[in-house]
């Protein structure tokens, strides 16, 4: 494909996540991987991402949304999917009707999916989620107890099959933090709870990317990687991804919509916050923070034009903003890559996420639906998910 044919685009390459899915596989052997597909694959595009990852392996899928889960057998994938964010008067009964794993943290939601599943006289895949400490979603310790038990009778009744008992971490992503023990042990405390009421499920998961990286102990049966499909670090701490086998998936890149040469003094973009100063060439990148460039990257964000590595001089706009080429020669129509694998270089997600004060999956995920995806090495397949 020409790259000049577009205004922009995020090059999403697939064979990047069959390798990045072999690569976290192999670091829990003895556990399933569920490749998490939320946010529209993180900004990669959920269907086609999820189809790469079940080619690589990836026994399970992930989303938040229910919305996201449904697209995702819409496309026509059958395999083992769980969503878990919920809330009351959810689409429980589709969910449970196409058979997907849904988490529960709370009493009232298992009632909402029990009065589904009876609806439907299906019986629904429930995983309970225990809260280890992160603070968000999940069960308190001291209501546990009595949630485990409504499971217990629902599944009894064969209303519901406990499929899951599952957590999320909060600080995974520095290696060796006293709130990494603490999880592990309430964990084990909310699993034995499970035992000694005669439930019996499929899977427990803990680890997300970065304990799947850095933490064995606790990759249990099923590990969930997330940011790690996609070939990105979880932190600059741990390291970077060619650390752990990881390849960067997406390209972000647009042609150049205007170049030309202008004045000493001349000011560039809203508020004049950046000034030429001498003569020199501007260049116009036709993405803006409608796109989801941020506009904290205003003098600061790096874009590779004619070769070299810039910074955006002056303010993001809307829809475009500047590079200043200085001496360098430009055509209208030659590629600004604002991010890629960074391989001879070139910046990355990472070094937006630096410029802006944010993490990688940020930049990545607010890529915006006006910027085109264009899947490389995308092979043929059924789109079965088996």
């Amino acid at each position: 494909m020409n790259h000049t044919a577009m205004r922009a685009r995020a090059a999403i390459d697939l064979a990047a996540v069959r390798s990045n899915v072999r690569a976290l596989r192999a670091r829990a052997p003895r556990a399933e991987l569920m490749a998490v597909v939320k946010s529209d694959g993180y900004g990669h595009g959920a269907v086609r991402c999820a189809r790469a990852a079940r080619e690589a392996g990836a026994t399970w899928l992930g989303t938040a949304l229910p919305e996201e889960a449904f697209a995702l057998r819409e496309a026509g994938d059958t395999g083992r999917l769980m969503c878990w964010l919920w809330t009351p008067g959810g689409p429980w009964r589709q969910a449970v009707e196409q058979d997907i794993d849904v988490s529960v943290s709370g009493t009232w939601a298992l009632r909402e999916v029990m009065d589904a599943a009876r609806a439907c006289g299906r019986t629904a895949r429930v995983q309970l989620k225990v809260d280890t400490g992160l603070g968000r979603n999940g069960c308190q310790p001291a209501d546990w107890a009595e949630l485990v038990a409504a499971a217990r009778a629902a599944e009894a009744e064969g209303a519901i099959r406990v499929t899951g008992v599952w957590s999320h971490f909060a600080c995974a992503d520095e290696p060796g933090h006293p709130s990494i023990d603490a999880q592990l042990a309430a964990f084990a405390e909310a699993d034995a709870v499970v035992r000694k009421a005669g439930l019996d499920p499929e899977v427990r998961h803990h680890a997300n990317t970065p304990a799947l990286l850095s933490l064995p102990r606790a990759h249990f049966d099923l590990v969930r990687a997330g940011i790690g499909v996609y070939g990105l670090s979880p932190s600059p701490e741990m390291g970077v991804p060619e650390d752990f086998g990881l390849r960067p998936v997406m390209t972000l890149e647009a042609s150049l919509a205007s170049v030309k040469r202008v004045p000493g003094g001349h000011g560039v973009s809203y508020g004049h916050q950046y000034t030429t100063s001498g003569e020199t060439t501007l260049a116009l990148v036709p993405l803006g923070y409608a796109d989801g460039i941020p506009r904290h990257a205003s003098g600061s964000g790096p874009v590779l034009v004619a070769g070299k590595w810039r910074t955006v001089a002056g303010r993001i706009a809307m829809d475009q903003f500047v590079v200043d080429l200085g001496g360098d020669p430009a055509q209208v129509g030659d590629v600004a890559v604002l991010f890629c694998p960074g391989n001879r270089g070139e910046p990355t997600a990472e070094d937006w996420a630096r410029a802006t004060g944010t993490i990688g999956y940020e930049i990545v995920t607010r890529i915006g639906t006006r910027v085109p995806r264009v899947y490389v090495d995308e092979r043929a397949d059924t789109g079965s998910g088996t």
